[in-house]
């Protein structure tokens, strides 16, 4: 059972939460420019306020505080994404195949075929023929056999082959799984 002190406070920050939670998911949108982030970023803001509630309530101004808060998250949040970009953009600037006039219809069917198998073979095939990586490597990144990795890959491309038809030679869906992330196109 909380104390009166403990149960003031918890009154105190529950009107706050609500006077401005609405105030600093509307900055973390402004700031990420991101709707979906916006709420979560005003979320873990509060809670932190929540941790220091204590100082929070004691400041001049706590609303700025709050601010203060969801900026710095929003920074951390900026930052990590611009890493992430420039880890991406780092590996696709490696790959050595750089295509003229790039069957963009192809890429399309190809990705189109890949959403409908089961994410085992898809995942096999990906990592396989997109990403270039070994049996045992697949193997270590989906935490299966190398046996399971040979005949998924095997059967996802038996699939992908039925799927897009037999005008689709394997050479020819090997280069567009491997040109697939260059169309910013997403697997599920």
């Amino acid at each position: 059972m909380g104390t009166v002190v403990d149960d003031a406070a918890s009154e105190e920050f529950h009107a706050f939460f609500e006077r401005h939670y609405a105030e600093l998911s509307r900055l973390a949108h402004l700031l990420t420019g991101e709707a979906d982030a916006a709420d979560d970023l005003a979320a873990d803001a509060l809670l932190a306020l929540w941790h220091r509630w204590d100082r929070v309530r004691a400041a001049d101004h706590p609303a700025a505080y709050a601010r203060g808060v969801v900026a710095n998250l929003a920074r951390t949040r900026i930052r990590s994404a611009v890493r992430e970009r420039r880890r991406v953009a780092l590996f696709w600037s490696q790959r050595e195949e750089k295509t003229e006039n790039p069957d963009v219809a192809g890429v399309v069917d190809v990705q189109e075929a890949l959403r409908r198998l089961p994410f085992r073979k898809r995942a096999c095939v990906v990592l396989r023929h997109a990403f270039d990586l070994s049996e045992k490597d697949t193997a270590l990144a989906l935490g299966v056999s190398v046996g399971t990795v040979k005949s998924q890959t095997s059967k996802g491309m038996a699939e992908l082959q039925r799927l897009l038809g037999p005008q689709s030679p394997p050479l020819r869906m090997h280069a567009a799984l491997a040109r697939g992330g260059e169309s910013g196109g997403r697997t599920r």
